[in-house]
């Protein structure tokens, strides 16, 4: 092999590797273009999302997403703030794309009004002239028949003046002429009062028009300022919801992940609250909502812990309302429901089930003594009778346990029995079928 077949072997080695490395880096870079894009459609199909969310706050909800596990954690985020950042401009050009045909329609509106406004123009112009034309034609009208008239005027003056001086004297001619002169004057005069009276009312029916208008325009004003001002006090209110449902959210959230036992006082768990970074998105929720969120907070694990605890209690099949607390204490010592008290607010808690078992007892004795056929109105006078008839009845009754799980309390066993019988004995006979059908209807 020559010096120019080695150059040229020299040359093409370097070529097809930069063709491989080439390759190589268009397909990972595929494959990170098509991650990503997996990943943002994934951020897309969540619609809780919005500008001002935050990254930890959502992560949790696509844990199980095998788009979310297949991304780096170092990108997760940032793959976040692109979505953000993409999902702002697409606002931004809805909210253009809105406002510029907003605008378009408000410039089609002023349109069609000013070709309304210019036919409207035209067609006053046209009545108008059609109107000024028919004044016209009957000013001419006026006018020739005035001139007529004036025309004859001088005729019969001069004859009327003929005959006049014909029969007076000098003296009179002049007086005639004098008072002549002084009627022509008046008549002027009073046209003259007559025009500038017409012009004063014709001025003042303007001005009274313009503060009319002048007035309408700012009782105008003052209404849409007060619909503005109540939309904007609906919108702060709408906003002060909102962020206030939001900080109970996040305080609830956050009360649930550290405070788990309900033996904090709110002064206690507060110190604990402020420490988390979490504090800072509830720092505008009231004093009253805190205290409040977690007063209800305590209330339910305390509600849900005494439930466990019942739970445990019923679990027991030798318990029975006859039995102490030394005896149940030494069979639930071992049982965490039971750690989670002391001995006296297990004790307590022990006192109460078994006080609410026995009203339970006593509520399911007197529906076994209703569901008894053979105990009727007249059983009552039977046992003052028959003493006797009291203990058929017992006997009957003792074969059912909601009878047998009161024997450590015979006597109140036996009140409730004889208080049941005297109920039944002032309420008489039961109306028959047909009756209580007819006095229901009447109700």
């Amino acid at each position: 092999m020559d010096a120019n077949e080695q150059e040229t072997d020299r040359e093409i080695v370097p070529e097809r590797l930069f063709q491989s490395d080439s390759n190589t880096c268009a397909s990972v870079c595929g494959a990170e273009q098509t991650i990503r894009k997996d990943f943002l459609d994934m951020l897309r199909e969540r619609h809780d999302i919005e500008r001002h969310t935050r990254w930890y706050d959502i992560k949790k909800k696509f844990e199980s997403d095998p788009r979310y596990r297949i991304v780096d954690s170092l990108y997760r985020e940032e793959y976040f703030e692109d979505y953000l950042h993409i999902m702002k401009e697409e606002k931004r050009k809805e909210r253009e794309l809105r406002e510029q045909r907003e605008r378009e329609r408000h410039r089609e509106r002023k349109a069609d009004r000013r070709d309304r406004d210019k036919d409207k123009e035209k067609d006053k112009d046209k009545e108008k002239s059609r109107k000024d034309r028919g004044r016209s034609r009957s000013r001419d009208k006026d006018r020739e028949r005035k001139s007529s008239k004036e025309k004859e005027k001088p005729k019969e003056e001069k004859g009327k003046s003929e005959k006049i001086k014909k029969r007076e004297t000098p003296e009179e001619g002049e007086h005639r002429e004098e008072s002549d002169k002084e009627e022509r004057a008046g008549s002027v005069d009073s046209e003259v009062a007559r025009q500038r009276e017409n012009e004063a009312e014709q001025k003042q029916k303007e001005r009274e028009k313009k503060l009319r208008a002048e007035q309408s325009i700012r009782e105008r004003e003052k209404e849409v300022q007060r619909t503005l001002a109540g939309h904007l006090r609906d919108r702060d209110k709408e906003r002060e919801h909102h962020m206030r449902e939001e900080c109970i959210g996040h305080f609830t959230a956050l009360l649930t992940d550290l405070v788990r036992t309900p033996d904090f006082t709110w002064k206690e768990v507060k110190r604990q609250l402020r420490k988390d970074h979490r504090w800072e998105l509830i720092e505008t929720l009231d004093r009253e909502d805190r205290e409040r969120k977690f007063n209800e907070h305590i209330d339910n694990l305390m509600k849900k812990k005494r439930e466990r605890f019942r739970e445990m209690l019923d679990e027991i099949s030798t318990l029975q309302l006859t039995s102490t607390w030394k005896e149940i204490r030494k069979l639930i010592k071992e049982d965490p429901r039971y750690l989670k008290y002391n001995s006296d607010k297990g004790e307590r808690e022990f006192r109460d089930y078994i006080k609410d078992k026995t009203m339970t007892a006593k509520t399911s004795l007197r529906e076994l003594l209703q569901e008894c056929k053979f105990i009727t109105h007249k059983s009552s006078d039977l046992i003052k009778e028959n003493p006797n008839h009291l203990k058929e009845i017992q006997d009957i009754l003792k074969n059912d346990k909601r009878y047998l799980v009161l024997d450590h309390m015979e006597d109140e066993r036996n009140t409730i029995v004889l208080g049941f019988l005297e109920e039944l004995n002032k309420r008489g006979p039961p109306p028959p079928p047909t009756a209580s059908e007819s006095t229901r209807r009447n109700k």
